[in-house]
């Protein structure tokens, strides 16, 4: 018997969630350990609570999920992400899924629809509706930079983001208090978990994924 997944729904319409709620409980798979109506309020009880599943609508009040969902994923890297959307969601299954999500899927969507996209999350695999391979489109694959990202420690992101602002090697060995040596060893196990082999590389790759200027909660 599969684990039961514990669900975060992160939501504008109160409604609607406990209507999911409903849904996702019927067959005893799945339980709703926390509904939230702001991205605040979802990032932190996800943070919290690292549930196996988030819903998220792809807009709030506050503003897109891509504001929030690389964090999200950072602070709760087991978590699947699914986003929920108005559109049928071909433009941004690729930018979305380099952000940390799982999958998307069109909020008219029936319950059988959603229920067998969360089967096939739990067992590994993505589903895509078969429409948009007749309109032309292609899955893709997701990138390595987030990974690379996920698994930076501490002092490795702090250094990314420091080079990333200009400051040179010297002052940064300065600032963390550790030799001109240590950073060039540093920057040897970015490059690896970035899979990348410059500096500039690992700039445009760390810029891209990080979105450390468009957080928009504490």
């Amino acid at each position: 018997m599969m684990k039961v997944w514990q669900v975060v729904i992160v939501g504008c319409h109160p409604t609607s969630m406990l209507g999911t709620k409903l849904i996702l409980e019927e067959g005893g798979e799945l339980e709703v350990v926390g509904m939230y109506s702001t991205w605040g309020e979802g990032a932190s009880n996800v943070r919290d609570r690292q549930p196996d599943l988030v819903l998220a609508d792809y807009s709030l009040p506050e503003g897109t999920v891509e504001n929030v969902l690389f964090d999200m994923k950072k602070s709760s890297p087991i978590s699947h992400f699914v986003v929920m959307t108005n559109e049928d969601g071909r433009e941004l299954l690729q930018p979305l899924i380099e952000l940390g999500a799982s999958g998307i899927l069109y909020k008219g969507a029936s319950p059988s629809q959603l229920l067998q996209l969360i089967q096939g999350l739990r067992e590994g695999f993505l589903s895509l509706p078969l429409n948009w391979l007749e309109k032309g489109y292609w899955p893709i694959t997701s990138s390595k930079g987030l990974d690379g990202i996920l698994k930076m420690t501490q002092i490795e992101t702090f250094i990314m983001e420091r080079i990333v602002q200009g400051i040179t090697y010297d002052k940064i060995a300065l600032e963390i208090e550790v030799s001109r040596r240590s950073i060039d060893n540093y920057l040897r196990k970015i490059y690896v978990k970035l899979d990348v082999s410059t500096r500039a590389q690992a700039i445009e790759k760390f810029a891209l994924y990080s979105r450390q200027n468009r957080k928009i909660y504490a």
